[in-house]
């Protein structure tokens, strides 16, 4: 007589093998051929893919009998000391039991290849959040969702790749540790490195932008980066310190091409990663809605409309006066300001609090403010607003891009008004001036569009997580006890 915990051995074997095996015919319970893979192997079975396959979860508890110890008994007797969680490896046939179910009828004793000496609260479950991201492992094991997350990422980097490389991109990757950061503004983490010397500080990077258009620079027309950036900041549901970005840059693209690439990228992504071009999401609420990626985007003009909505504001935000007038208006309208105040962290400011609540499908925010985008080309000859876009989707900004600026003395000229705002005014997310980006420039930049994706926040998104740790094989954890 097999054990019940045995019949669920079997069966699980069964499941597992049909599913990763070649079978030359059906087999009945009757059979008495003894079956194998196709390469002739024994049947094998793994804790993960067998217990997965049937949906049902292990109780597992302390096994006595050592790994790769053979020992001579019953195969009910064996198998009533084998718990569930344990890993095993059952050789034997295929067949139906009476109840028409795949079975593997065992033809030896199973051997026991790894014991699970602890217990999986599969029935009390896993829910705690500190508990579930400081036992990433138990979490794996216990919770299918935090299983798929993961696997939605898989799936969402290796679309990224096939889509760029499709259409002639070349992958690169570019320096992590560097003497100089830019591309962004934020606050880099800081090292040094002993071969270096104690008095040469190196930066993790927050952004590859600059490095990959001295690539442009010396004739990869097309190029992309897939990678880690490392921001000195926050943690919260849609920050992380460490964090995955795609990149690409295009000679002699256009804003508009980045917009229709932007469009085709996720509308193909959420129908290769969820089988539909909408996406059912939560809001922060606990309510939901369809996400739909399958329309043209909205476009919302920022520029205009932040002038309609706050018409006090200056018409020249260039000039001495403007910084004292925004303070002035975020104040008044009771918008939250942080120092250090500088024009365009004030515009963003109004920025999230007037649009992008507005921007729960798919938006595009075009036309921003010339003096927050010092890497952008103008998009008029006054320098008002710059040729950029920002894309949001549920109240998240999921891809920047713009035309990049390739005048090396302009480049100069804002990198310089950006100085300032760094020494005067105390904003260190500021990154220094890079003299040999601009250097780089002289040797002549094509007509060029960039564009970079926050990886994490559109895994998200198709997972149907709302926080980036879900998003991420081990989140970073403040220190504690396990």
């Amino acid at each position: 007589m097999i054990s019940a915990r045995s019949r669920l051995l079997v069966r699980t074997l069964a499941r597992h093998a049909k599913q990763n095996s070649a079978w030359s015919k059906r087999y009945s319970s009757s059979s008495a051929t003894t079956i194998a893979s196709a390469d002739r192997r024994p049947i094998k079975t793994h804790r993960e893919a067998a217990f997965a396959t049937l949906g049902v979860q292990a109780y597992p508890r302390y096994t006595a009998v050592e790994a790769g110890i053979s020992v001579v008994m019953s195969f009910s007797d064996s198998n009533r000391i084998l718990l569930a969680g344990d890993i095993v490896r059952v050789s034997g046939f295929v067949g139906k039991t009476r109840l028409g179910e795949t079975s593997v009828f065992a033809t030896c004793n199973p051997e026991l290849l790894a014991p699970c000496l602890h217990t999986i609260p599969t029935r009390s479950g896993l829910e705690d959040t500190q508990k579930r991201f400081r036992n990433r492992h138990l979490d794996l094991l216990v919770n299918p969702h935090a299983r798929k997350a993961l696997e939605t990422r898989a799936r969402v980097l290796r679309f990224i790749r096939g889509f760029l490389d499709s259409r002639g991109f070349v992958e690169v990757e570019t320096p992590v540790l560097s003497a100089n950061v830019g591309g962004a503004a934020a606050r880099p983490f800081v090292t040094r490195a002993v071969a270096l010397g104690d008095n040469t500080p190196l930066f993790l990077r927050i952004a590859p932008e600059l490095y990959l258009k001295q690539l442009v620079v010396g004739g990869f027309d097309r190029v992309y980066e897939l990678g880690k950036q490392f921001r000195n900041e926050g943690i919260d549901a849609d920050h992380n310190p460490e964090f995955t970005t795609c990149e690409f840059y295009q000679a002699y693209a256009t804003v508009e091409d980045l917009m229709t690439m932007t469009e085709d990228v996720l509308r193909e992504m959420s129908m290769e990663v969820t089988g539909s071009p909408k996406v059912n999401v939560g809001r922060d609420d606990g309510s939901g809605f369809e996400l739909d990626f399958s329309q043209p985007f909205r476009r919302i003009h920022v520029t205009d409309t932040l002038y309609e909505m706050i018409p006090e504001l200056p018409n020249d935000l260039d000039s001495p006066a403007a910084l004292a007038k925004l303070v002035e208006i975020a104040s008044k309208r009771g918008i939250a300001a942080p120092r250090p105040h500088t024009v365009p962290r004030l515009l963003d400011r109004f920025i999230g609090h007037i649009i992008e609540p507005q921007c729960e499908q798919p938006t595009f925010l075009t036309g921003h403010p010339g003096v927050m985008s010092p890497l952008a080309k103008s998009a008029d000859a006054a320098g008002r607003t710059s040729a950029r876009f920002e894309l949001f989707a549920n109240g998240r900004e999921l891809v920047n891009a713009y035309e990049e600026l390739n005048d090396p003395n302009e480049q100069r000229r804002k990198f310089a008004a950006q100085a300032r705002e760094r020494n005067d005014l105390g904003d260190e997310e500021v990154p220094a001036p890079d003299a040999a980006f601009c250097d780089a420039l002289e040797f002549g930049l094509p007509p060029t569009g960039g564009w970079g994706m926050g990886v994490d926040r559109v895994v998200a998104l198709l997972a149907g997580v709302r926080h980036l740790r879900e998003t991420v094989s081990f989140a970073l954890l403040k220190p504690g006890k396990q």
